[in-house]
This record gives C-alpha cells, sequence and structure tokens, in this order.
C-alpha cells in the first residue's frame, strides 16, 4: 500500500469494475421479467434434457481431458525418453485449433462417406451399414471426445508445471523406500498435482460450457444451444436470460464443487530445481511407449486435422483467397488488437488499485472484472444486448424530444458491442498477466519511490510499467488470440454484414464446406501457435 493514495484512482476501479459487470446484472434482472410462457414451455419440454446434456458433457469432457493429460504431463515432467524436449512445447498446439473445426474433420474421415468406412467396407467386403457397426461421430459422446482433444492442454500446461515444481527431495525418499515410477506417480507426485489438475479441469469445465460451435455442428442440444435457439427461434429474449442464468448457475457450481472438495487440502513442500538426473531413465520398451503415446496424442489431437486444413487450403486456395478473405481478415485482426490493448491498460489500472490502495476494500474491482471470463459466449451475448440496447433507445428517445433523428443503434449495431464483450470475456486473462508480473515487483521499490517524492501516476509511469512489460506483453498476446477464435459473442452481437474469421470459418463448417473456408481457420491456428510458443518459452525459463 501506498500512503497518500489518491481515492480517485479508487473510484476509477469501481467505475471500470462496474462498466465489466454490467452484463451480469443484466442478465439476473432480465431473467426476472415475464417471458409469455415460453420459459415454461421449454421447462416442461426439452430444458431438462438440455441441462442433463450440459452436465453430461461438462464431467465427461474433464475426465477424459483429464486421463489423456495427466499422464502425458508426468512423463514430461519426471521422466527421460527420446523427444521429450519436442513434446513438452508440441502438446500445447492443440489450444490453438478450434473445436468445430476438428470436429468437422474428424466427421469428414468418420462418417459413412469417409475414407475411413470406405476403406473398411472395401476391404472386408461390407455391402450397407446393417453389415458392420462404426461408432456415430456424431453424439454426445462424440463431441466429448472432439472437445478432450482439443482442451487438455489446459490440464497439462498446469499438472507438468506441479510436478516439475515438486520437491526432488520427497522424489529422491520414494526412491529409497523402494517405489518405482508408476508408485511415485500414484502415491507422491499425483495427490500433491491435485490442486493444479483440478484448477485444469474447471477451465476444462468452462470452456466446455461455453462451446457453442461443436455441440451445434453435431446437433446434442445444450444450454448454450437453448440460449441461441431461445433467443432467435423464438424471440424471447427474457427466456434466454433464464436459461443464461441457469447456465451461470451450473457453472459456478462447478467451480465451487472443486473448490470445496480441496477445501481442507493443504500443501508445503520445498520447491527445487528440477535437474537431469532427477528424471527417471526410462528403458527402450517404456521410452518407446511414452513417445509413441505422447505422438499419437499431438497427431490425433492437432497435426491430423492441420495437415487436412493444409491440403483443403492448396486445393481450394483459388477459392478461398478473395476479398472477403481479407477483408474479414482485417476485422479480426483489428477488432482483437483494439480488445487487447483495451483490457491490457485496464488490468493494470484495476491492478495497481489493488497494490497500492490501503482501503482492504479495493481489491473488490479486479475481482469483479474477472467474473466475466466465467460467461460463456451465448450468455455474454444476451448481457451485452440487453443494456446497450436499452442505452441506444434512450439516446434516440432523447433526440426525438427535439424533433432531430437519432443516431439509430449506436452501441448496440456497431463493432463497438463486439469490443465491449470481448473485453468483459477476456480481462481476467490480462488481470492475470499483470497479477503476475506484479508479484515479483518488491513493495520496497514502491516505498522508496514514494520516499523520493513519486506520485501514484508517477509511480505507475516510471516504476511499475517497465518491470511489467513481460505481463503486459503475454496479456495483450493471449486475449489477441482468444479474440481472434472467439465465436458465439461473434455470431450473436455482430452488426449486419460484419464478419470476422471466426463466424466466417463457421459459416462454411455449418454448411459442410470447410474446404472454402480452411486458409482463414489455419490463419487463426496460425496466429494462435504465438502465444503458445511464446508461453512455453516462458516456462523454459522457469524450469
Amino acid at each position: 500500500m501506498i500512503l497518500g493514495f489518491s481515492k480517485r484512482w479508487s473510484i476509477m476501479g469501481y467505475v471500470i469494475a462496474a462498466a465489466l459487470t454490467l452484463p451480469l446484472v443484466a442478465i439476473l434482472l432480465q431473467a426476472a421479467t415475464p417471458d409469455e410462457s415460453v420459459f415454461d414451455h421449454l421447462l416442461d419440454t426439452v430444458l431438462p434434457t438440455y441441462i442433463s446434456n450440459t452436465l453430461i458433457l461438462m464431467v465427461s469432457v474433464c475426465i477424459g481431458a483429464a486421463l489423456i493429460a495427466v499422464p502425458a504431463a508426468w512423463l514430461i515432467a519426471r521422466c527421460e525418453f527420446p523427444g521429450r524436449h519436442i513434446f513438452q512445447w508440441a502438446l500445447l498446439l492443440p489450444l490453438a485449433m478450434p473445436a468445430y473445426v476438428v470436429a468437422y474433420v474428424y466427421t469428414d474421415l468418420l462418417d459413412y462417406a469417409g475414407p475411413i468406412q470406405r476403406g473398411l467396407r472395401y476391404l472386408f467386403g461390407w455391402q450397407s451399414p446393417q453389415d458392420y457397426f462404426f461408432p456415430d461421430v456424431r453424439t454426445l459422446a462424440g463431441a466429448s471426445v472432439m472437445l478432450a482433444l482439443v482442451l487438455f492442454p489446459y490440464i497439462y500446461l498446469l499438472a507438468r508445471t506441479a510436478f516439475m515444481e515438486q520437491s526432488s527431495s520427497l522424489q529422491h525418499a520414494a526412491r529409497v523406500m523402494g517405489c518405482g515410477p508408476w508408485q511415485s506417480f500414484w502415491r507422491l507426485s499425483l495427490p500433491m498435482a491435485r490442486p493444479a489438475i483440478a484448477v485444469g479441469a474447471s477451465l476444462v469445465a468452462m470452456e466446455t460450457a461455453a462451446d457453442f460451435a461443436t455441440v451445434s455442428y453435431f446437433a446434442v442440444p445444450t444450454l448454450t444451444t437453448a440460449v441461441y435457439d431461445t433467443w432467435l427461434g423464438y424471440g424471447s429474449l427474457a427466456a434466454a436470460a433464464k436459461l443464461s442464468a441457469i447456465m451461470l448457475l451450473v457453472v459456478f457450481c462447478m467451480i465451487g464443487i472443486e473448490r470445496f472438495a480441496r477445501r481442507k487440502q493443504k500443501l508445503f513442500q520445498k520447491q527445487t530445481e528440477l535437474n537431469y538426473g532427477d528424471r527417471y531413465q526410462l528403458g527402450n520398451i517404456k521410452a518407446l511407449g511414452a513417445g509413441l503415446y505422447c505422438m499419437a496424442l499431438l497427431f490425433l489431437a492437432f497435426l491430423l486435422p492441420f495437415i487436412i486444413l493444409l491440403h483443403y487450403a492448396w486445393d481450394y486456395f483459388d477459392v478461398s483467397w478473395n476479398n472477403d478473405f481479407l477483408k474479414y481478415s482485417f476485422n479480426s485482426f483489428y477488432i482483437a488488437a483494439i480488445v487487447s490493448l483495451l483490457t491490457v491498460a485496464i488490468a493494470v489500472i484495476l491492478m495497481f488499485v489493488r497494490r497500492c490502495s490501503p482501503r482492504p476494500v479495493d481489491l473488490l474491482p479486479s475481482r469483479l472484472a474477472s467474473t466475466g471470463y466465467a460467461l460463456p459466449g451465448t450468455v455474454l451475448a444476451i448481457g451485452i444486448l440487453v443494456p446497450l440496447t436499452y442505452l441506444d433507445f434512450a439516446i434516440n428517445d432523447l433526440y426525438a424530444l427535439f424533433d432531430t433523428r437519432g443516431p439509430g443503434l449506436l452501441f448496440s449495431g456497431t463493432v463497438f458491442v463486439l469490443v465491449f464483450a470481448f473485453s468483459v470475456r477476456f480481462v481476467a486473462i490480462a488481470i492475470g498477466s499483470v497479477e503476475n508480473s506484479y508479484k515479483r515487483i518488491s513493495p520496497s521499490l514502491d516505498m522508496a519511490s514514494v520516499t523520493m517524492g513519486l506520485t501514484p501516476g508517477a509511480l505507475l509511469q516510471r516504476v511499475h510499467l517497465p518491470l511489467l512489460r513481460k505481463g503486459i506483453f503475454a496479456g495483450l498476446l493471449l486475449v489477441f488470440i482468444e479474440c481472434m477464435k472467439e465465436l458465439p459473442a461473434a455470431l450473436l452481437l455482430r452488426p449486419v454484414g460484419f464478419e470476422n474469421l471466426a463466424t466466417y470459418v463457421y459459416q462454411f463448417v455449418s454448411d459442410e464446406q470447410l474446404e472454402h473456408g480452411a486458409l482463414a481457420a489455419i490463419v487463426i491456428v496460425l496466429v494462435g501457435l504465438v502465444p503458445l510458443i511464446y508461453l512455453n518459452r516462458s516456462l523454459e525459463q522457469r524450469t
């Protein structure tokens, strides 16, 4: 804290937090309004199916992602085998691949007319579907597998870091007591890494609840698709808000259950640097198995879909490279750039207030602002549309009082609505990145600066900002790629005639013509690789 800290900074923090939490408040208020029995009709017919499918999908994706991520994380962190240095960063690459693109690629490969079933029919002489059994990928189970393949790096990254930071002395003690690699993993490493795995699973659960494109493509009804259909199909914003409130309840319950399950768990250990000799030296057969497992995971989750995208883009390059592609690419880049700069600026202000204010209550703005990340895209769209529409109508009514033509949908009908929505959704990422950098700045540096006569503003500009460079840069990168990939909010809130790369690709996926949008999908993937490479380099410097 800094003595003499101006209340103007605190007021600024609360104003920002109020603006960023406005969609959440709007959802709750809108959910309390009458909906002309639309919600009652949904409750009596399909709502139980929506809720059960959402819960089953969240749980199954979390379990599937954990089952494939945790073994890979432990092998990378605690074992030595050929290719480990490549796999430790390559297994992050699936995060750059949109889930609905992976879903399309595997559907194209695995459906009845796809190359795999055609090959099986040719090989075994089968003539019709009645002659053999082949699992249908367009099911709830298929959607779970697709999402697990894309989202497992959340758990892998946190689990790998936790395994690497575990004390080497404990590992040595386990070896002295006769524990082999498997016993050491099951009885020591896994319980100690449980908090990190739980946090990763909660992120996977939130991303699963927020997914719209994959479940829509697979025709799996969930709460996300229900919000979309209720809003655009039934035209009932109140019923859509009620469904959004249920989604928020589901997400927050999942987070609460995860924290309640480990409420009494405390972990104390001495962190030491992990050396080459601290890893298990796997024999030839085990090393081969570890390498094949990591390779199969990387191939199925990233390499195979990316290779097929490259094939599509090469064959349809003349069709894909057009003015629309260039225009929508520009739209994506400039929206993402604006949101990245805006969210990082907000994060710096909020974290500065949190660090320097002598009042404990000033911790609240940064925490309130971070709640937007838990809002799925379709839910966020409802929360954004309600207040901005009211604001637009109020402005036009004011113009009408003076017999003047109003500006129209100044906020809800322009790109402002996308910038606002993306800022609410992803400011938590920027706050987390800046917060991590702030933790490395000693409080004594603040005291020395104030002693030398620096005002809070000068302290931020001349001392904090130079020391926050890495955190600011990481926040810019991470927010930028999330904006490039965000689909549900862009799909529902985009102005008339406005497209970005995400909505552009999704339209081709919906029309079963991803070949024409493969080039745009590759751009999204390649942009997503940049922060992943930066993130891995940062982790390698720390471990």
